[in-house]
């Protein structure tokens, strides 16, 4: 009878020992499909040439700062050097020329005013000249005039003298024949002269007229050429910009010939060595960023609704499988890979393959849970198998 109680007595211990381990890998979900995980990087030289310089090497733990290696920098200072010199060079231009400009720009504006200023001039030398040979014009009628009048008073004068033997006409009026054919001859002199000073004014008017037009061919060459300079000087600028960005780029390229830790990181896989050519975007080592661990587990989707954003995880890793380390879950992931054994096979084009057999045991997908480890120890290591427990929230 004892047995008999005590056998009943170890059943239902056990039946409630399952339920309660049960209750709790439901609500307190575990999984030992877990692995340890941190960011990393590969280091790979932006500019080639010879490693003159590697302070690391493999699995050293290393500072924000440090200095992972130096790649020999000589020509990258010379084309440094270089396109300075070509900027500095195109300043000196560009300089020389605007004081070309601005020292023109003032004789242009002078020019300006002088073209105006020759250009009134102009319009009055012309309007001499039409004056001049309005005068010549006139001068020439006056001469004309006074020429038919003198050889009138002379014929009238040579006809008169013969009559004075034959009284017909008196002393007087001899005299005065004589002298108004004198006095014509007088005219005609004078209107010669007044001809002859028109047609130097007329002269003197085209003269002018012909330096005016001169004076302003003079002027405007000058405002063109001070335009010319001014467009001279626009080519020079637009080079500036690309005169800079290679100084840019020499200065980058110079820079990057030392490269430092960009955070607190061990290195990793180290694949090179002092006096080695280093290649352009060929990695020579990793670096795992040390600041940061998480563990990420699978858990089946049926345990997905227990597993909540900020909840609680005890984290062992095989390693140290006796110390416990504290986590906290980041996120659930929300997808993976689709079995082909269940859904067949998918196609970026053409039909999907669906499968014509029915697998009768269907196991449930399993989804990646990220767990930040909180205050993780230096012992840690990418890859390390673990198993996770996720606390329930309340």
């Amino acid at each position: 009878m004892v047995g008999k109680i005590a056998s009943a007595a170890i059943v239902l211990a056990t039946v409630i020992s399952g339920a309660y381990v049960a209750e709790n890998v439901t609500h307190d979900p575990r999984t030992e499909d877990a692995e340890v995980f941190a960011n990393f990087i590969g280091i790979a030289p932006v500019v080639e040439g010879p490693l003159i310089e590697l302070p690391v090497h493999d699995n050293q733990a290393v500072h924000k700062g440090d200095l992972l290696y130096r790649i020999d920098d000589a020509p990258y200072l010379y084309a440094l050097q270089s396109a300075k010199s070509q900027q500095a060079a195109l300043e000196g231009q560009i300089a020389n020329m605007e004081r070309q400009i601005e020292s023109q720009t003032s004789a242009a504006s002078a020019a300006q005013a002088a073209i105006r200023s020759s250009q009134a001039t102009a319009e009055r030398a012309a309007a001499s000249v039409r004056q001049a040979a309005a005068a010549v014009n006139q001068s020439q009628a006056g001469v004309k005039q006074a020429t038919v009048e003198s050889a009138y008073a002379s014929n009238n004068l040579a006809r008169l003298e013969p009559l004075l033997a034959k009284h017909f006409i008196t002393t007087d009026q001899l005299d005065e024949a004589r002298t108004n054919a004198a006095a014509k001859v007088e005219a005609v002199r004078q209107a010669n002269a007044q001809l002859a000073v028109a047609e130097a004014r007329l002269e003197e008017a085209k003269a002018l007229t012909t330096e005016t037009g001169v004076n302003i061919e003079q002027r405007t060459a000058q405002f063109a050429q001070t335009k010319a300079a001014i467009e001279l000087l626009a080519p020079l600028t637009a080079q500036r910009e690309g005169r800079a960005a290679a100084v840019r780029k020499a200065q980058y390229d110079y820079d990057h010939c030392r490269v430092y830790a960009p955070f607190d990181a061990r290195v990793t896989n180290l694949q090179i060595s002092e006096g080695a050519y280093a290649h352009v975007g060929e990695r020579m080592f990793t670096l795992i960023d040390t600041r940061s661990w998480w563990v990420i587990g699978n858990f089946r989707e049926t345990q997905l609704k227990y597993i909540h954003t900020g909840a609680h995880v005890d984290v062992y890793t095989m390693s140290q499988a006796s110390e416990k380390l504290s986590g906290v879950v980041e996120s659930t992931g929300f997808g993976v890979l689709p079995d082909p054994s269940v859904i067949g096979t998918l196609t970026r084009d053409g039909l999907p393959d669906a499968l014509r057999t029915l697998n009768w045991v269907h196991l449930a997908s399993r989804y990646p849970v990220r767990i930040r480890i909180s205050d993780p120890p230096p012992r840690l290591r990418v890859g390390e198998s673990s198993s996770v427990i996720v606390h329930r929230t309340n």
